[in-house]
């Protein structure tokens, strides 16, 4: 059934989410409220409740819109009036979002794109809540042969040898890479350990060829570069 079932209270709610598709196409991306951006997700699974009091919940649980839409599947899926249908529809969100970003730095040199790639970088890592370390691995002319998922946990040598990572870029025919990894601290800032492993790694590719271009961290609070701090 759509939004004009004849059930209590629908109409209200029909008129209510013209209301909200009005201000979308004319307000553009500001016009909307964080809550009423999900309350309008929701509505698309569930026509029939008023779902403004479940975005509200859950924008008060998780902390931001961003955060609900990156929350765990299932804890969406448990939290009061949601169910798996409704978890569906954000989640699908998130996915898009990330396949959007990722499509800005698809077959194009990364050093060329660096805002773009920075911003595919946060939506896909920003509200992890373990660290996790990724190599992009790039051709000779900088675009995008892989981009690998090498751990998860602290980046350190029994996480991501210098060793393991340059064979793995020579039998990738990759030229160059960039080292990535998040901060569930959220603080970006690199550690002592960061800067180490990062330097173990350059020195590694530079006696075979390999170019280490950065070491980006992520976190909530902004990214930090390593070759931009004069640390490599």
């Amino acid at each position: 059934m759509g939004e004009n079932d004849a059930t209590p209270g629908s109409s209200g709610r029909s008129g209510h989410r013209a209301r909200l598709r009005q201000k979308l196409f004319e307000g553009g991306a500001e016009a909307l409220a964080d809550y009423e951006v999900l309350e309008y997700l929701l509505a698309t699974a569930r026509p029939r409740i008023d779902t403004k009091p479940i975005a509200k919940s859950l924008i008060a649980r998780f902390g931001s819109l961003a955060a609900v839409l990156n929350a765990d599947a299932s804890a969406l899926a448990d939290h009061p009036q949601m169910g798996e249908t409704s978890a569906a529809a954000l989640k699908i969100v998130a996915l898009a979002a990330r396949r959007m970003a990722r499509a800005q730095i698809a077959e194009k040199p990364v050093l060329g794109s660096w805002q773009a790639l920075i911003d595919y970088l946060h939506i896909d890592m920003a509200h992890l809540t373990h660290e996790r370390v990724r190599v992009l691995h790039l051709d000779a002319r900088n675009r995008l042969i892989l981009d690998q998922h090498v751990s998860d946990g602290s980046v350190d040598e029994a996480a991501i040898h210098p060793r393991e990572v340059i064979k793995r870029a020579l039998e990738l025919g990759a030229t160059a890479l960039i080292l990535v990894h998040n901060h569930p601290s959220g603080s970006p800032e690199p550690s002592r350990a960061d800067i180490e492993i990062t330097r173990r790694i350059a020195e590694a590719g530079r006696l075979l060829g390999v170019t280490v271009h950065d070491h980006v961290i992520v976190g909530r609070e902004g990214h930090a570069s390593l070759r931009a701090k004069g640390l490599i």
